[in-house]
């Protein structure tokens, strides 16, 4: 008799809570009543659905943010939405996701491709030094010189479709890597384009940003031999090569930046260029 009672509380908690989804949240519910596997809550919403959960029983739901749906929702991740228990598939273990780890991967954008250049720090930095319109999206590898090769004519036509910012990755031969975030995606033009959102940055030593000062607008120009970034009276603060084989890199008023290459005449190992889906 105590047993069933317990299973009737049990279905009556169940069932209060379904309802509470449906009200809130009607649109993850087909006209046939069929439930969604999955409901993602905003974590200001979580202290109100705690209030309905029963901690003594087994769990067969998880509590996830909107960026860990995003993550999960990509084919190409490699990381798992859910922290430790169970690596076999996103999920697998139903355990609720609150460790200080999970935080901090959380921060990591997922990338549809693995990349030659960065490494996880370089993406942990990058990625807290973007904009906010491109926080928390997925990057999209556009152009790499390993698979399209050095020839800056492919990059062009790479971004051509491209109406979203994107972001320039360089590593010279002695692995310094650094480049900028562009607005604009890279193309040849009559004039300067981009806006202040564009920046350049550099690993060396460690992770550093160079923003608009505001003196001028020579943000970038593209022509068929030659992409330059930042000017004013002077040498570019960013200067690649119609081959991709060779580039420079000086202060500029644009940037007010200092060089990003120990090498202010580098000679490139790789470039890559991704975009924000």
């Amino acid at each position: 008799m105590t047993l069933c009672l317990r299973c009737l509380q049990c279905f009556c908690r169940v069932d209060h809570l379904y309802t509470f989804f449906v009200q809130w949240s009607p649109d993850l519910y087909t006209s046939s009543g069929r439930k969604q596997s999955f409901l993602v809550v905003n974590r200001q919403e979580l202290a109100m659905i705690d209030s309905l959960l029963d901690q003594t029983g087994p769990n067969n739901w998880e509590i996830i943010t909107v960026r860990k749906s995003a993550r999960s929702r990509s084919v190409c991740s490699s990381r798992s939405v859910c922290s430790s228990r169970s690596a076999r598939s996103v999920c697998s273990s139903w355990s609720e996701c609150t460790s200080e780890d999970e935080e901090a991967e959380d921060t990591l954008p997922v990338l549809n491709q693995k990349s030659s250049i960065l490494q996880e720090h370089h993406i942990h930095s990058l990625a807290g030094g973007l904009p906010a319109r491109v926080q928390g999206t997925v990057w999209e590898l556009v152009y790499s010189t390993a698979e399209h090769g050095t020839s800056l004519r492919t990059l062009y036509r790479k971004t051509a479709p491209i109406d979203r910012p994107v972001l320039l990755l360089i590593q010279d031969i002695h692995n310094q890597v650094f480049g900028a975030f562009s607005s604009d995606p890279f193309r040849v033009s009559d004039s300067c384009y981009g806006t202040g959102e564009t920046f350049l940055f550099t690993f060396d030593p460690e992770f550093k940003t160079f923003c608009w000062s505001g003196e001028n607008s020579y943000f970038v120009r593209g022509f068929l031999d030659s992409l330059q970034m930042g000017g004013g009276g002077g040498p570019f603060g960013l200067w690649l090569d119609a081959d991709l084989c060779r580039g420079s890199t000086f202060s500029c008023n644009t940037f007010r930046n200092q060089p990003l290459s120990p090498l202010q005449d580098f000679t490139i190992r790789a470039v890559e260029v991704w975009t924000f889906l």
